[in-house]
């Protein structure tokens, strides 16, 4: 799509959700450049596949990013899922950071700490033979809001991971009321396209036959248990 041209909006279009399938789905906001739907079955909010950038576009948005070890915010804010999963992963456990971006910098976090780490990322570090490993543990930091297809990744990454592992998921949760939502920065960013509720992630947890612990406002952690 082109970032900023109006295209056509037809409210009664209908969707299917991305992450359950469902096709309870409606209309729930637009802006100037997107229109976003609401599934009634998992409430996730998500934005039609028509709006979605082109890789060339998405990729160009990741370049600007200043993610490096020496930004001490960024640093502090992947600390805490670096935190939470240490309390329930032993050190020595085998690791893969999913949507590394241009510097793996959680991954170094976690090697430094005595964690050793693989990485992927569509983009940066694209070596896909990672996924016939298995892991202990698998992050995602602020990735998941940008999977068209997000149902689809966790599914992949899940049967990546040993029994009793655990995957670390971070990403905010939506304003639950609709007039925040409105002026919720985040869903301005047009690589974010997948916005969750503790519903859509109580969803997910059940279908993955996961052990759900929502660690903090935006860390999710999910075990993996014998049978799932």
């Amino acid at each position: 799509m082109t970032v900023g041209k109006m295209q056509s909006r037809d409210r009664s279009a209908k969707y299917s959700c991305p992450l359950c399938g469902s096709l309870e789905t409606e209309f729930y906001h637009e802006d100037r450049k997107r229109e976003f739907y609401l599934c009634e079955n998992c409430k996730l909010i998500f934005v039609p596949e028509k709006y979605f950038l082109s890789q060339k576009d998405e990729k160009a948005r990741y370049d600007l990013h200043r993610n490096t070890p020496g930004n001490k915010g960024y640093v502090n804010f992947l600390s805490r899922l670096l935190f939470f999963m240490g309390k329930v992963v032993p050190k020595g456990s085998k690791g893969l950071d999913f949507g590394s971006g241009p510097e793996p910098v959680l991954a170094r976090m976690f090697s430094e700490a005595g964690y050793p780490v693989s990485t992927y990322d569509l983009y940066y570090s694209s070596d896909t033979s990672v996924f016939k490993e298995k892991y202990d543990f698998i992050t995602i930091a602020e990735v998941i809001e940008h999977l068209g297809k997000p149902e689809k990744e966790m599914k992949m990454l899940w049967n990546c991971l040993n029994k009793g592992g655990w995957l670390g998921i971070m990403t905010k949760f939506y304003p639950l009321a609709k007039v925040e939502f409105a002026y919720w920065s985040y869903k301005n960013d047009l690589t974010h396209v997948c916005f969750f509720s503790e519903r859509s992630m109580n969803w997910l947890a059940s279908e993955l036959n996961a052990e759900l612990n929502f660690a903090d406002l935006d860390i999710i952690l999910l075990n993996k248990r014998d049978g799932s």
